[in-house]
């Protein structure tokens, strides 16, 4: 699929761009074109890698003319360009808006105009019910995906979304907070011990991203079933893999935090594919006038149940630990 072809990762130099980087580089594919504003992590990225089929491109999703560029001769686009952090969005989110919406709306036109075979648009577990700026922006970039999706003709270029929950590990997340309170000596900071959060690792994102790629249809969400946690029973984890005998500090909920949070609402379930690792969201196409019913029309909404972080499978302690023990990053600092 990926031979002799050209992917474009947008955000490239994040967590999941370098995920989806390392997974792309070991194919056939020709060329690999980091897009992102940020020139130190390019250059450090430039300078790790030093292989050339990456190549490296400055720009900002905000600017039509520099991703239209970046896309022109580009096979496939993987968009993880965003801003992430909740609280951050709360205070600015019109910046949120501009990155996370009008930004996603310039990758998805530009790459219609640049005939890019397929788009895989990265959203979030927050974007489900969302009661923050971040969950908002990203619902938005949800529905400018499907709504873009129903205008292509011929399918010539298609576009999908792959939905996550919280990637363990990845730059910001309260992991990397965790083992960094402890290698400080201070207390490990919770908002709420019976806060649920998915936990999924790099390598299950990257995993969706493929299944998106080759099996993803006109506007479909793709997301994986995942474990969840509480937020106490993954700081007691991470205190016993480091033999930390530190405090846990409960500090109380930030800017627009959930106690748990949605991958797929029930209204979801009622139009998806349901395997047994994933779930596939599609799109409902129906036109204005409705003169089409669902083909499951019969079915209720009071026989689903939204697919969330309180009812998946719950990890004990011994289970989160053998989970933190598969990433990279907590085997790293142990060997610190």
């Amino acid at each position: 699929m990926f031979t002799n072809k050209t992917l474009l990762i947008t955000g490239g130099t994040g967590s999941f761009g370098n995920a989806v980087l390392n997974k792309f580089l070991n194919s056939d594919v020709k060329e690999i074109r980091i897009f992102s504003r940020d020139e130190k992590k390019q250059t450090d990225m430039r300078i790790h890698y030093n292989n050339e089929k990456i190549k490296f491109i400055i720009g900002d999703v905000r600017n039509y003319e520099s991703i239209y560029n970046a896309t022109k001769g580009v096979d496939y686009i993987f968009h993880a360009a965003a801003l992430k952090q909740v609280p951050s969005c709360e205070f600015y989110p019109m910046e949120a808006v501009k990155t996370n919406i009008l930004g996603a709306n310039n990758v998805i036109n530009v790459a219609v105009e640049n005939n890019v075979r397929k788009v895989i648009v990265l959203s979030t577990d927050k974007a489900v019910y969302p009661i923050n700026a971040m969950g908002l922006s990203k619902a938005m970039m949800e529905k400018l995906v499907i709504a873009k999706s129903r205008t292509i003709e011929d399918d010539k270029t298609v576009l999908c979304c792959v939905r996550y929950g919280n990637v363990m590990a990845s730059r910001g997340s309260v992991i990397p907070l965790f083992v960094e309170q402890i290698n400080t000596g201070n207390a490990l900071t919770i908002t709420d011990p019976n806060m649920t959060r998915f936990l999924m690792t790099l390598d299950d994102a990257v995993n969706l991203v493929m299944l998106a790629f080759e099996d993803g249809r006109q506007g479909e969400i793709f997301v994986q079933k995942s474990p969840a946690a509480t937020v106490k029973d993954l700081a007691t984890a991470i205190k016993e893999i480091f033999n930390s005998n530190l405090d846990i500090k409960v500090i109380g909920v930030r800017h627009g935090e959930k106690l748990h949070e949605t991958l797929v609402t029930k209204e979801e379930r009622i139009r998806s594919k349901e395997m047994e690792k994933n779930f596939v969201i599609r799109p409902d196409n129906r036109d204005l006038n409705y003169k089409e019913s669902l083909k499951n029309e019969k079915m209720l909404l009071s026989d689903y149940t939204d697919y969330n972080s309180y009812n998946t499978r719950r990890l004990n302690i011994d289970e989160i630990k053998e989970l933190l023990l598969k990433l990279d990053f907590i085997r790293d600092m142990i060997d610190k």
